[in-house]
């Protein structure tokens, strides 16, 4: 039994001050006003800092010089523990757009691995390869193709685990694809597009409700000749439905814009992830992809013509949306947890500090320096 005390603890009703919160096993067994010692209990001291759920990363390519396009059983679990050290507790694995055959090898390691009730892998993300060639970015061109119902319907048949896939709204087969995932309990996003306003819309109304790294590789307000068309950006705004999930790293979105996002969208509708490679959380100065540089506190494709993905973990969003973007501490917290387990669909067991739930809690000081992690009542950090 563990007993975290001497801290804020976010509820979901607001911060509880001069309170605790205990832990049996795997779960939550309360959450109190008050720090009555528990006889047998750990106490971990919070300091007066903040005791927060543990961060839920929902974009991820990998960390600690590991990649999740490799496949690997053993690459899956050192970029997952470089992220959990960071304060990630629950991850959705991301693969940028990839052959088949990967694909095929990413979704035997993530099943063997969510084996364990206990493991942080909550599923796979595909990020592609379904998109616009134009908005490519970092993503391999030679796999990025339209919707092809005879590669991704054998796939999500085959497995329970790909929770999330994304694609480009104006590409043929949209509608059709996006249907096929809301039926196999996969979420279809919206990325690495061109499309128009209208496109985004007629995606949501077929289930596309999220948008990935939003503003990132995706159309707003342009012009067609001498008339102003919305894009993709405007969509996410202006459909109240949408969720959408941004890059907190201060690089990929400037701070004011991060602000301007979480104004308009609210806590409730807007995540924080860091599309974070495999460098992030490692000592190594190259990528894991030979295409892409470390630059600026940020991943680049060696031209410099586009952002290649960040080196960012959970902690440095937690400081970059309240120290920069002057976001307010209680929203930030939850749109690293709260929000991405609705997003999901994995609150009723994550995402809150409730009786009840998984273990996952972290404590940051009032410089929001991550000082203790918990995963599933596991001790993952402890101090500096």
């Amino acid at each position: 039994m563990i007993q975290i005390f001497n801290g804020r603890i976010l509820s979901p009703s607001g911060w509880i001050e001069g309170g605790s919160v205990i832990c049996e096993g795997s779960k939550i067994v309360e959450v109190l006003n008050t720090d009555l010692p528990i006889v047998g209990a750990k106490r971990i001291d919070a300091q007066g800092g903040d005791i927060v759920p543990g961060g839920i990363e929902l974009h991820v390519h990998g960390g600690g010089g590991r990649d999740f396009m490799e496949g690997e059983v053993e690459a899956f679990n050192i970029a997952v523990e470089a992220h959990l050290k960071h304060g990630t507790t629950s991850i959705f694995p991301t693969l940028s757009s990839s052959s088949r055959p990967m694909i095929e090898a990413a979704v035997a390691a993530c099943e063997k691995l969510m084996e364990d009730e206990n493991s942080p892998i909550q599923g796979l993300h595909l990020e592609g390869p379904y998109f616009n060639p134009a908005m490519a970015g970092a993503q391999m061109p030679e796999y990025i193709t339209p919707p092809k119902p005879e590669d991704y319907e054998p796939l999500l048949k085959s497995t329970n685990c790909i929770k999330r896939w994304d694609e480009a709204p104006e590409l043929p087969g949209t509608l059709e694809f996006g249907e096929f995932c809301r039926a196999h309990n996969c979420l279809p996003a919206i990325a690495h597009t061109k499309g128009e306003y209208e496109d985004a819309k007629r995606a949501f109304e077929a289930g596309f409700t999220h948008l990935t790294h939003f503003t990132n590789a995706m159309s707003s307000l342009h012009k067609v000749g001498e008339f102003k068309h919305a894009g993709v950006v405007e969509a996410g705004y202006e459909i109240e439905g949408f969720t959408v999930e941004v890059i907190a790293d201060g690089i990929h979105v400037p701070p004011a814009v991060l602000s301007m996002i979480y104004k308009i969208k609210g806590v409730e509708r807007m995540a924080l992830i860091t599309d974070a490679l495999a460098v992030a959380a490692s000592d190594s100065a190259t990528a894991f992809d030979p295409r892409v540089i470390i630059e600026d506190g940020v991943c680049k494709l060696a031209d410099r013509s586009a952002l290649a993905g960040s080196i960012a973990t959970m902690d440095r969003l937690v400081k970059t949306a309240i120290q920069q973007a002057h976001i307010p501490d209680f929203d930030v917290f939850r749109m690293c947890s709260e929000t991405p387990a609705r997003i999901m669909g994995i609150y009723e067991r994550k995402g809150s500090l409730e009786k009840g739930k998984d273990a996952d809690i972290c404590i940051y000081d009032q410089d929001q320096n991550l000082k203790f992690v918990l995963q599933m009542g596991c001790i993952v950090k402890e101090g500096d």
